[in-house]
């Protein structure tokens, strides 16, 4: 068990969604195993609309998003770090040359931003769905139309059971097909087109999977459902009939700006088209018949995801143990391993700046999963482990903590490569090289898999330098690992990094 022991979730919680079409800030109070909301702010910022097809963003936007975080940076001031997660959807996974804008919105809002994949991002919208509504009686599907991307969902309980991210979102369908807010009959069934385009490969799975109820989040949807209302007062849900009813006003008009319906502000009117047109082909290609809206959405995923982490039931820890179970993990050596580099840790995390519960838990994972490659091959296993780390639906994970687990497992053996550390955000593009020091001399001290224990060794470090101390007895015992201990020097030092080895006499040991 590492340090960051299981405690009570503290009292105030919040959640930041940067979303591609509007960012979300959720402070809750958690009190007797509920969250209750207690204070919301939303800004329409469309990041999606400023962004260039190679990804660059626009500076006016940035500046309207940096604005925003130093409004929402405002409210959160006086909550601890580790009671907030921010997290970015689709216009950063898709954003090049990022690292500046995160840097500044880091700086403007106070705390660090995690840009999750499409599949965590749906993970956290059917957990912020299903823990606010009612349990169901049978499978559930839920569809997310953001700024970006439209994530369906089918699930059960508080378990999803299939998920989808979609590139299909209602900035970007808009924007393609109702440029400059203008309206017809024909851009309306283009747009339909190119939405069934991108739903049709998960027809059959999602039908054969099935559900009894269907439910809808986030703006698109919600507006939607609004517009139907306002139509039609005592409609319950959304339906076939009612989106037919709003497709038949919005096309009265020609522009956006002339559509005759009250519930749309005018940054909801700029996207909407867009939105109903996604929803109406989701309708179609899935058959849905009725579809409830909920004021669930990610955000409040977000914050029962927080809650687990700050207790017992990190989503992390669960993927962490699944992928030990699917990859043949040896879970006796991933312990030693763990148990080791968490005992050397301890002893540099304040010269080496790895005072940080994530630092703790990056090195447990670490050892946990320095193994999986061995599933695919023996030769060069810690690079088949750092692809599946890179690449793999991981719940729970951001894709930038995937990353520094990829890098940490791909480094924990043979020559090793700093290339691609700089693409890791500040200050783990530094950081996390001392961390692989740690797990490679914890490898490499359980090389024979032994079930007896380690000397008391002491280790101390300075800049880019390790100390180790080991009892005289105990290397004239194992000459292998002296011969180890003396590779891994050659190994770290063509890396700028120093490895001494001490006797507990003070004398070089290798």
């Amino acid at each position: 068990m590492t340090r960051s022991t299981a405690r009570e979730a503290p009292e105030l919680l919040a959640a930041v969604d940067l979303g591609s079409n509007s960012f979300h800030m959720v402070v809750a109070r958690y009190t007797h195993g509920q969250l209750i909301v207690i204070d919301r702010l939303r800004e329409s910022v469309r990041l999606g609309s400023g962004m260039d097809e190679e990804g660059r963003l626009d500076r006016d936007v940035a500046a309207r998003a940096i604005a925003c975080l130093e409004r929402f940076g405002q409210r959160l001031r006086e909550i601890h770090p580790d009671k907030v997660r921010v997290v970015g959807t689709n216009a950063l996974r898709r954003a090049h040359r990022k690292q500046s804008f995160l840097e500044k919105a880091r700086s403007a809002l106070g705390f660090p931003i995690e840009i999750v994949s499409g599949m965590e991002e749906a993970r956290l919208i059917y957990s912020g769905v299903s823990h606010t509504m009612p349990s169901g009686s049978g499978r559930r599907l839920v569809v997310d139309i953001g700024g970006g991307s439209t994530e369906l969902i089918i699930g059960e309980d508080l378990t999803p059971l299939k998920l989808e991210s979609t590139e299909l979102g209602c900035v970007g369908l808009s924007e393609r097909f109702f440029a400059g807010g203008k309206l017809s009959a024909k851009r309306f069934a283009r747009a339909r087109v190119a939405a069934r385009s991108e739903l049709e490969p998960i027809e059959e799975a999602y039908r054969k999977v099935g559900w009894v109820q269907a439910v809808g989040s986030s703006g698109s949807v919600k507006a939607i459902g609004d517009a139907i209302r306002e139509l039609d007062p005592l409609a319950q849900a959304i339906t076939p009939e009612g989106l037919e009813a709003v497709i038949e006003v919005i096309l009265r008009a020609d522009h956006v700006r002339d559509i005759p319906l009250a519930v749309l502000n005018d940054d909801r009117r700029q996207v909407f088209p867009g939105g109903l047109a996604i929803l109406c082909e989701v309708f179609d290609v899935l058959d849905v018949k009725r579809m409830e809206v909920s004021d669930g959405a990610m955000r409040d995923g977000l914050l029962y995801d927080l809650v687990g982490r700050l207790t017992r039931e990190d989503a992390r820890e669960r993927t962490v143990r699944a992928m030990q179970a699917r990859y043949h993990v040896d879970p006796a050596q991933a312990e030693r391993v763990e148990r080791t580099a968490l005992g050397f840790l301890a002893q540099v995390a304040d010269t080496w700046q790895l005072d940080d519960p994530l630092a703790e838990q990056l090195l447990a994972w670490a050892a946990r999963l320095h193994e999986i490659g061995l599933d695919v091959s023996h030769s060069r296993y810690h690079q088949h482990g750092a692809y599946l780390l890179e690449n793999a639906d991981m719940p729970g994970f951001p894709r930038e903590e995937q990353r520094i687990l990829a890098r940490l497992v791909g480094g924990h053996r043979r020559k090793l490569s700093l290339e691609g550390f700089d693409q890791l955000l500040p200050s783990w593009d530094k950081r996390s090289i001392f961390l692989i020091v740690l797990l490679r001399i914890a490898v490499l001290l359980h090389r024979g898999r032994g079930r007896g224990p380690l000397p008391e060794l002491t280790l101390m470090a300075r800049g880019r330098t390790l100390e180790m101390r080991f009892p005289v007895r105990w290397l004239r015992e194992h000459p292998l690992t002296v011969a180890d201990l003396s590779q891994e020097i050659d190994l770290l030092r063509a890396a700028d990094l120093r490895l001494r080895v001490y006797s507990s006499r003070g004398l070089p040991a290798v």
